[in-house]
């Protein structure tokens, strides 16, 4: 069955899909793209490259112009590193994850038909010193509950090296059910606009300008990323970054401290922590947002990054606009985001891309 808009945002939301453990996302996403592109692969490291092809414009003699649309289909997770006697388990995060928004979290760990639950917790409040209740507790003091009376049944199910998610609903609320809570939205968000523009191309009939791939890539949040390898592969003029970026518009923090605004559309990002990003692409993209009454906005702080640095250094250079969309609570199991900025988005990359405006 095929999904699409919010329900497809869901269905890839709920899914299991750590850093370097995407295959059931990549699966699925796979189901919901076959016959809606030319064609399609998948590659050694996990990523899936589709192509809608266009008619080409020749600004040389041999190559037509590569626009590469990428979003990445991991998300944070964590790591069995020890098995205590008592049958509970000690482990790492995987990608960012601040030790605050652990605690009594559940989990699912394991991969296909091997997961099991658990919960992550520490010593009760009782038990506190009050030293300890003053800080946040480190995560070498938190431990996973799978319910295992000791080591040995734990690793009926378990062993050092089995990686797990956030355990986490997909909710609808706020005014008009405008805003969306869940885990992984960043950034299967990016990889459900690439699906429904995807569709949207390959079913109009529109004679685009230029070949179109869809990069679905793996291992962005623990830095080793595979879009790097996509974009050897693809070897783009142009690409676009759907991500979702953290924000500060809660209550307490000053306006010239917010990153940007939920609700009032994707955010373009003049400069991260690794990356300069095109003017001209910038320019291109926030006239045809004013031109066709797309909501957008300039991202206001300079931090971290995204797959738009290994994409801009790959082959000889690649111009980048990376649009994210405003998510509070990201890297958390309550990753919260906007649906018109979804949907902004979402218009925002079609008509550049079918507008042939890149």
């Amino acid at each position: 069955m095929k999904y699409s808009n919010f329900e497809l945002l869901e269905k890839l939301s709920l899914i299991f899909g750590p850093s370097g453990c995407e295959d059931e996302v990549a699966d699925f996403i796979i189901s919901q793209i076959e016959g809606d592109c030319n064609c399609y692969t998948r590659d050694r490291v996990g990523n899936i490259i589709a192509k809608i092809s266009g008619r080409g414009i020749e600004y040389n003699a041999d190559s037509p112009k590569k626009v590469m649309i990428c979003a990445h289909m991991d998300e944070v997770g964590i790591m069995v590193s020890d098995i205590t006697e008592e049958g509970y388990l000690k482990f790492a995060t995987v990608g960012g994850i601040s030790p605050t928004v652990l605690l009594d979290k559940k989990v699912i760990l394991g991969e296909g038909d091997k997961k099991i639950n658990g919960v992550i917790s520490s010593k009760a409040i009782h038990m506190q010193s009050p030293e300890e209740r003053a800080k946040v507790t480190p995560i070498r003091e938190m431990y996973i509950d799978i319910g295992a009376s000791s080591e040995a049944q734990a690793r009926e199910h378990v062993e050092v090296g089995t990686v797990g998610v956030f355990d986490s609903d997909f909710v609808r609320f706020g005014t008009e059910d405008k805003l969306i809570k869940g885990k992984a939205l960043d950034d299967r968000l990016g990889c459900a606009i690439m699906i429904d523009i995807m569709r949207e191309l390959h079913g109009s009939g529109k004679g685009l300008e230029y070949d179109v791939y869809f990069a679905f890539t793996c291992c962005e949040e623990i830095g080793i990323s595979g879009a790097v390898v996509a974009a050897n592969t693809v070897k783009p003029d142009v690409a676009i970054v759907l991500e979702s970026t953290a924000v500060a518009d809660i209550c307490g923090v000053p306006e010239a401290s917010r990153v940007a605004t939920l609700g009032e559309g994707g955010a373009i990002s003049l400069m991260d922590r690794s990356t300069i990003y095109d003017r001209n692409i910038v320019e291109i993209a926030l006239s045809v947002a004013e031109v066709k009454g797309i909501k957008a906005q300039i991202k206001k702080y300079i931090s971290g990054g995204n797959d738009s640095a290994n994409i801009q250094r790959s082959g000889k250079g690649v111009k980048v606009l990376s649009l994210s969309a405003p998510s509070r609570y990201i890297h958390s199991a309550s990753n919260v985001i906007h649906a018109d900025d979804f949907e902004s988005m979402h218009k925002l990359v079609y008509a550049l891309v079918a507008g042939g405006k890149l």
